[in-house]
């Protein structure tokens, strides 16, 4: 079950991630000003922009599944210089390639693995915990956050965007 929330869900998230990136891109076009003014958009003062947003997304995916899996050495990682809709885009799918390096045998033990991180103070979670308190919650926070940011600029997209293709079968 852990590879199909992490692997199988966190793709397809990114992967529509790419495509509201991709619908920014046609809508700052067809009003003809730079898609960069959308990247460096955010919803609040406070608030991270755009860019930084699928940045955290991406690095919540990749470093959830390093350390579920007991491998978070050897997580890629990124430098946080993107500035272009190409670099981030290349972000996006750099880590859906990564995650696509893990098996369901890659997180065997991880539900009663104790994970912690340096701003925890010495506190930790198991890997279940750490799965479902806060692996989801960020990601989704980030890229819910990152639609919103598009949505709110006016780029035309909706819940089936966020949704994305959806597994239908004929009913029984």
């Amino acid at each position: 079950m852990i590879q199909t929330l992490v692997v199988r869900q966190f793709s397809k998230m990114l992967g529509n991630l790419t495509e509201f990136l991709n619908d920014a891109e046609k809508y700052a076009g067809e009003k003809k000003f730079d898609v960069a003014v959308l990247l460096h958009a955010r919803l609040a003062p406070d608030q991270f922009d755009l860019i930084q947003q699928i940045r955290i997304a991406c690095d919540t995916a990749k470093l959830g599944a390093a350390r579920l899996a007991g491998t978070e050495k050897d997580a890629p990682v990124h430098a946080d210089t993107e500035t272009t809709l190409a670099e981030i885009k290349a972000r996006i799918e750099s880590t859906v390639a990564y995650l696509h390096g893990f098996t369901a045998q890659s997180f065997a033990g991880a539900a009663e693995r104790r994970i912690t991180q340096p701003r925890w103070n010495g506190k930790s979670l198991s890997g279940e915990e750490f799965l479902v308190q806060h692996v989801i919650p960020n990601f989704y926070f980030h890229v819910t956050t990152a639609y919103a940011i598009l949505r709110h600029n006016g780029v035309p997209v909706g819940k089936k965007n966020y949704l994305g293709a959806m597994p239908y079968r004929d009913a029984a």
